[in-house]
């Protein structure tokens, strides 16, 4: 499979299993413009990877992907088409990681946040560094979780922590996310690269279709939901881009202070 032309995502082939590591640029790989798009179309493109059985998914650096990039944030309050135009890609993002029928390790190797939690936890199973955290907190920049974490926390976790994180937007510790159910497994960040190896060679010990089978039908009612959240969940996010208190988020990010949020 021809890779060229990403520029946010590197790509590695070993013995039929392919690493995507996030590679965008941005402090901690946080979510650019030109990795947004890259996101949406990957998944599809490794679903038709002859070359490969098993997917890993990871961030160069000390970041899995940690959110929004403020400059990208600010270019679509600046001019809105640009985030309605960003929609289509959102859905694409989301339900091509549910309809990838290879089974997807997330390589949880730092801070995952927003967009970035959200394709973590669309990972068939999570494995982190003990070191990283995860959380979802789109509400702290004013905005709506519109890119899959309404989708996917509740069914991980039940509504009442999943409320509670989405609404908060605080982050957790990968041993209390492991705890809690909502990543598979959280070690020493010297043994995060053995663990993942280990569930690699679980996997590959069972047959190749009977595991994309399995998981497509595990699959079948997280994409209902999906379908039943996703336009929605979005809309109310374009909705928020064009308010005051988003605004407010991201100015007080660059200047490196607290928000005053005013309700508009």
């Amino acid at each position: 499979m021809d890779y060229t032309g990403y520029t946010s995502l590197n790509f590695t082939h070993h013995d039929r299993v392919l690493t995507v590591s996030i590679d965008s640029g941005a402090p901690l790989n946080a979510v650019t413009e030109a990795l947004h798009h890259e996101l949406s179309t990957v998944f599809t493109r490794v679903q038709n990877d002859d070359d490969c059985d098993i997917v890993v998914l990871t961030g160069e650096g000390a970041g899995f992907c940690a959110g929004g990039d403020m400059s990208w944030f600010q270019s679509m309050i600046d001019d809105e088409s640009k985030f309605r135009a960003i929609a289509p890609d959102a859905k694409k993002i989301v339900f091509s990681l549910l309809e990838l029928e290879k089974p997807l390790i997330c390589r949880l190797n730092g801070p995952a946040a927003g967009l970035g939690a959200s394709i973590a936890l669309l990972s068939d199973i999570i494995i982190a560094s003990e070191d990283a955290v995860i959380g979802d907190p789109h509400v702290r920049m004013g905005l709506v979780a519109g890119d899959g974490g309404a989708v996917i926390w509740p069914q991980l976790i039940g509504y009442a922590r999943a409320k509670e994180f989405l609404l908060t937007g605080d982050m957790i510790p990968a041993s209390q996310a492991a705890e809690w159910g909502l990543i598979n497994y959280a070690v020493p960040t010297d043994d995060l690269d053995d663990k993942v190896d280990e569930m690699i060679n679980r996997l590959r010990r069972n047959p190749r279709w009977a595991v994309r089978w399995t998981k497509t039908a595990v699959n079948l009612t997280l994409k209902e939901v999906a379908n039943q959240v996703m336009d929605a969940a979005i809309a109310y996010e374009i909705a928020t881009n064009a308010m005051a208190d988003h605004q407010e988020a991201v100015s007080a990010f660059i200047e490196k202070r607290a928000p005053e949020f005013t309700g508009k």
